[in-house]
């Protein structure tokens, strides 16, 4: 299973800038566990940028378990269901969040 460093270094890659349109925003991932740490995608004028180490007063935070994360992003883990579950918690706009998951596929 690829580290959390190397699928947040991916994500630029699968982000879809056709999807995006005028958004402006910046999502903070505080990742916990062994693989864990914060990573912030950040998306403006139809780009993605991961800011490892994430980013002052972001749109909205996602926290959960770096294992579920990996396997949210590998598709063993449905991100409607870790959230009704409770794995998944959001602080702020969790309409920016849903909008990131369309962005890359999630």
């Amino acid at each position: 299973m690829p580290t959390m460093a190397q699928i947040f270094q991916e994500m630029p890659k699968r982000f879809d800038a056709s999807k995006a349109g005028d958004m402006n925003a910046s999502v903070l991932f505080d990742l916990s566990g062994d693989d864990g740490g914060q990573w912030a995608v950040q998306i403006a004028d139809g780009k993605c940028e991961v800011v490892e180490g994430g980013v002052e007063s972001p749109t909205a935070s996602v926290m959960m378990d770096a294992d579920d994360y990996a396997k949210m992003t590998s598709g063993k883990l449905n991100p409607m269901m870790a959230f009704m579950s409770g794995k998944i918690k959001v602080d702020g706009d969790l309409n920016a969040v849903m909008k990131v998951q369309q962005l890359f596929g999630m």
